[in-house]
């Protein structure tokens, strides 16, 4: 038994750790200027000493899983560990900069900013890249307001009012074209899991905006026709999207822009290994916009002919200049979508690790997360329908439950994958290990699967039994929240 499925082996009480305010404690009346219905007429404070704090919490965080106990292989979502060499460069004092310091002051700043852009540029292989857009959907919202004030530059801004989505998108990416007030048409997947030719052409035309689309894709499938996808898309007068959740399974080895994409987004958590959302707000997904298929006024899209609106605030875009770096304002813009220079500390932490990495750690990652991938699914009992696949891939859980079998997974020590998604999948259990895990640690998650594989639907359906949570009616505990911990009187 290994160590992460060891600490699972405990009695459901010895899991039970109690709230500070049911510990021993002094009542402490509260004396208040505030109305009495906003008033508490006396508080419980418990009495801990400093070890019994330091007790306390960390009981409570043996309670959670993180990707610093195990594996977390979500397929998607890209729960990936983030080094801590990393960390340490963000704590650094001199990282610690308040965006409104004076230019002079702030050199190494934008020397970083200005590096990481040069890095994100060439990694995509974009013309330029904007570090603003702080969260996935909101870097996709940036790309839709790119793409839209190219076709208004070009006199088409009315007349473009359809963005396509394959029926497999992450669910920002029809959420994010509806923001931006296009119409989204889903585009349903060929037999082989793939964008459907035939279908594509069908769909495009005068009024394509956008055809949103990440590669591979999120069966883990890579779009062969990708050269012939772009081809109608452009031919239809419409642009290229690239949903950079995938990216890692690319580096080093393929760039959106030399596939024919013209804006994409850049996961950091996801391929850099930043903090995810629950540390920092998802992190910084960069607007990016390469030489577009036919030329843009100057009037709209940018100084040079081949150039494109960037999705920069004003003040906020770093260049080099004879004597260092500078704010400047771009000509042309789509205007603020974030305050400052983005999430300035995660900016830090992806230059870090990609100068860490260079050229070949970053080619290198990319080839253990496709082997991790290929090698887990080969161990385990599942069914995967859709092959050959790179990063992740989706199993099906068959006659199972998937949500069943995810909760099952809880008692053996580890993460589940996603489940349910996407929908092309029955009972879809999509799955990423990522590059950082080892084989030991893919070979207890194959015997998780093959464990719950095995199981019958009696046991599954009582799962999870040694978490501190079990299993909910996930419909009530929607419908009737409980925004407090205090217990509600019967």
């Amino acid at each position: 038994m290994n160590y992460t499925q060891a600490k699972w082996e405990h009695d459901e009480e010895d899991l039970y750790e109690p709230l500070l305010s049911e510990k021993d404690g002094n009542e402490v009346e509260i004396e208040s200027s505030l109305p009495d219905e906003l008033t508490r007429e006396s508080l419980d404070l418990p009495e801990l000493s400093e070890p019994e704090l330091a007790r306390h919490y960390t009981r409570l965080s043996q309670m959670n899983y993180g990707i610093d106990s195990g594996p977390y292989p979500l397929g998607s979502c890209t729960m990936k560990y983030n080094p801590k060499f990393t960390e340490d460069v963000a704590a650094l004092p001199g990282a610690s900069v308040h965006p409104d310091r004076s230019e002079d002051s702030v050199q190494g700043t934008l020397e970083l900013l200005y590096g990481l852009q040069d890095y994100l540029a060439r990694i995509g292989g974009m013309d330029a890249v904007s570090l603003q857009p702080p969260a996935g959907a909101a870097g996709e919202f940036t790309g839709i307001l790119v793409a839209k004030a190219f076709h208004e530059a070009n006199g088409e801004g009315d007349q473009r009012t359809e963005i396509i989505v394959p029926d497999s998108a992450h669910g920002t990416n029809p959420a994010s074209a509806a923001l931006g007030g296009y119409d989204v048409v889903e585009l349903p997947s060929a037999d082989d899991g793939r964008v459907d030719i035939e279908a594509l052409e069908a769909a495009t035309g005068d009024s394509t905006a956008l055809f949103m689309l990440t590669n591979p894709n999120t069966l883990g499938l890579f779009e062969r026709d990708i050269e012939q996808i772009a081809e109608i898309v452009h031919g239809a007068g419409g642009l290229l999207y690239y949903d950079g959740a995938n990216l890692n399974a690319l580096l080093g080895r393929a760039r959106p822009g030399d596939m024919g994409f013209d804006i994409m987004h850049y996961n950091v958590h996801k391929t850099f290994a930043t903090p995810h959302a629950a540390v920092v707000p998802a992190p910084d997904l960069s607007a990016s916009a390469k030489s577009w298929p036919r030329s843009c006024p100057p009037r709209g899209c940018g100084t040079a002919r081949r150039k494109a609106p960037r999705g920069r605030a004003s003040g906020e875009t770093p260049r080099a200049t004879e004597s260092g770096y500078e704010r400047f304002d771009p000509e042309h813009t789509i205007g603020k979508v974030h305050g400052f220079t983005g999430n300035w500390l995660v900016l830090v932490k992806a230059y870090a690790y990609i100068a860490r990495l260079g050229d070949e750690g970053l080619s290198d990652a990319s080839a253990k997360a496709v082997l991790n991938a290929n090698y887990l699914g080969s161990q385990i009992e599942y069914e995967v329908p859709f092959t050959p696949f790179h990063h992740e891939f989706v199993a099906s859980a068959g006659d199972q439950d998937a949500a069943d079998v995810a909760k099952r997974m809880l008692d053996y020590g580890v993460h589940p994958p996603t489940t349910k998604w996407p929908e092309i999948v029955s009972e879809a259990l999509m799955t990423e290990p990522t590059e950082i895990e080892n084989r030991e640690t893919l070979d207890e998650l194959a015997e998780a699967f093959n464990a719950v594989a095995r199981e019958d639907d009696e046991v599954l359906e009582a799962a999870p039994r040694k978490t501190t949570a079990k299993r909910i009616d996930q419909a009530s505990a929607a419908r009737n929240l409980r925004l407090s911990w205090q217990a509600l009187d019967e």
